[in-house]
């Protein structure tokens, strides 16, 4: 069967790995490099063994993310990339002194302290930001292959119903949201190429996206109540929603674009 051709519904940046989505409506994505803006900072809970030298892959519990720290979810930020300034609602933290930046970590400790099982004290946090290492080409993601995240919506309306329940998109973190798919068709595409655009990004699919119990983490309440993870298992016998894609050429994208999955 012939792909199903979809369309843009929304973009979607991380800049502080856990937290806050940011919506956009274009960007510009570059071959063999991240989505822009996205995983850039973390917040580093004790010593995770994070090397800015030499920077590897590391557990997402290393750092304050949802699945350790659902309380993550309180704290709204956004992240203004030209006066480099992080707000968590109206507070500002300047990013670029070490006076701001310790400000941001003692703020979300407060935070963590008052609603979680968290020892400031034990395990204080650290900002990091990849920009400050030896090596561009890493960002703070979950996989090493996670340059850029599409989700299939109508996998996650397929997943809902099933669960008798909504479930909220911004639950998997992806970068680019589609319309227009078959529930979960996009898993088979593993190898294969995607346009986005008319004449926009090629993609090549790496692989699906494995889910953890960050998704069962409500993002308006900050409470466990969908064990998301669970129910992948037990209606389609995998854990996998969305799909890991790499950039094989760059090009601008908007919400409302084509995307179409080219057969080779």
């Amino acid at each position: 069967m012939h792909p199903t051709n979809g369309t843009i519904d929304s973009l979607w940046r991380y800049p502080i790995k856990g937290f806050t989505p940011e919506r956009i409506e274009d960007t510009c994505l570059v071959s063999d490099h991240f989505f822009p803006f996205d995983r850039i900072f973390a917040l580093e809970v004790g010593h995770s063994g994070y090397d800015k030298a030499e920077p590897k892959f590391l557990s997402k519990m290393k750092y304050a993310v949802l699945a350790r720290y659902p309380a993550v979810a309180r704290l709204r930020t956004h992240y203004d990339e030209v006066t480099e300034r992080l707000y968590i609602e109206d507070r500002a933290f300047d990013l670029t002194t070490d006076a701001g930046r310790h400000a941001l970590e003692r703020h979300v400790e407060t935070v963590l302290a008052a609603h979680e099982d968290y020892d400031p004290v034990a395990q204080p946090l650290r900002f990091l930001d990849i920009r400050e290492g030896a090596i561009d080409h890493y960002r703070f993601t979950d996989s090493a292959k996670g340059f850029v995240s599409i989700l299939n919506l109508n996998s996650l309306r397929d997943l809902s119903q099933r669960m008798g329940r909504d479930l909220d998109p911004q639950r998997l973190r992806a970068n680019i949201w589609v319309e227009g798919w078959a529930a979960f068709e996009d898993h088979q595409w593993v190898g294969k190429q995607i346009r986005l655009g008319d004449d926009g990004p090629l993609l090549e699919v790496l692989k699906p996206i494995v889910r953890c119990v960050a998704t069962h983490v409500n993002p308006d309440t900050a409470e466990r109540d969908a064990e998301i993870v669970t129910a992948l298992w037990e209606h389609y016998g995998h854990r996998d929603c969305g799909i890991y894609c790499r950039i094989i050429e760059g090009g601008r994208i908007s919400t409302g674009d084509p995307v179409d999955p080219l057969v080779e």
